[in-house]
């Protein structure tokens, strides 16, 4: 885990990232780039951790799991560059009966052991923490986005939890300057802002949506959860992210969140294409003048297909 204060005390913003296993193709493509051109990249950027969870992860939450590449692929790309490495299993309606899943705790077992940097687990679930805590202490612990944390005394709560490394609060949080300008020093460096979101920002039915998602990876045979918002049929666009009244630019980050001492900045997308991924690495990360460059350099590697 990493702070916001390298050697020198040059302030830096951490991004965790989408797709550990859903996207690793594209990853396998773009941190070589991304290690070996830093002149492409804003100096102020670092890699916090790649998220994400294999298909078929009872523990799996916030999204349906749809990653296909092995475990032992991922964390030899997280070792080769000294990458923390998030399995989601935000799972939030767990029962004890869940907890002894041999596939979900074979992937903890292998992720303590792997490497030199701690890797950790995004979780919504109290009764997940208190076993991963016991059964895998050599994992960190990050409080899940899809407990929507709206109430910002809530959002407080939990960042004096000491069980969590970093909380990300529900993304209609992201604006309330006020409230997060109070907030301590030990504090800010614990939250982790979700970014990207195209939610819906007046959404009464975020909670629901993730539970209907949380029923799907236990099995249990449930509808699609209807989403109420007037622009659901648009599916996820950048571009309407972009005019989120929740939504964190590059921008944002370099002039209004780093001076207030926030470093951490969570990027969404596991369950979209990776032209999409490559678009907010080119936006979070990527020098403009150096952008065509970075798309080049992945259009035209013939082992990966973006479309």
């Amino acid at each position: 885990m990493q702070n916001a204060l390298e050697t020198g005390g040059a302030m830096k913003a951490f991004f965790h990232l989408p797709g550990l296993f859903e996207h690793y193709a594209l990853y396998r493509v773009f941190l070589p780039l991304f290690f070996s051109h830093r002149e492409y990249f804003y100096d102020f950027c670092e890699i916090g951790s790649l998220y994400g969870a294999p298909e078929g992860c009872l523990w799996g939450g916030g999204r349906v799991g749809c990653g296909l590449t092995r475990p032992e692929k991922v964390t030899a790309l997280l070792q080769e560059y000294h990458l923390s490495g998030r399995l989601t299993f935000s799972n939030s309606l767990l029962q004890e009966k869940h907890l002894s899943d041999q596939t979900c705790n074979a992937l903890c077992a292998m992720f303590e052991n792997s490497g030199p940097v701690p890797n950790g687990v995004i979780v919504a679930s109290d009764l997940l923490l208190s076993y991963l805590k016991a059964a895998y202490p050599g994992l960190y612990f990050v409080s899940s986005t899809t407990k929507v944390l709206t109430d910002f005394a809530e959002l407080r709560k939990e960042l004096d939890r000491e069980d969590f490394a970093f909380v990300v609060p529900d993304f209609r949080l992201n604006k309330a300057f006020p409230q997060l300008a109070s907030l301590s020093a030990a504090q800010k460096q614990k939250v982790e802002f979700l970014c990207n979101e195209c939610c819906w920002f007046h959404c009464p039915e975020r909670k629901a949506c993730y539970e209907n998602v949380s029923r799907k990876n236990l099995g249990e045979s449930v509808p699609d959860h209807r989403c109420a918002s007037p622009d659901a049929a648009r599916g996820y666009r950048f571009s309407d992210a972009m005019r989120n009244p929740g939504f964190i630019g590059i921008d944002d980050i370099q002039h209004k969140y780093m001076p207030l001492g926030f470093s951490q900045f969570k990027i969404e997308g596991r369950g979209l294409g990776s032209a999409v991924i490559l678009e907010f690495l080119l936006h979070y990360l990527t020098r403009p003048s150096c952008q065509l460059q970075v798309r080049e350099a992945l259009y035209l590697d013939s082992d990966l297909d973006l479309f």
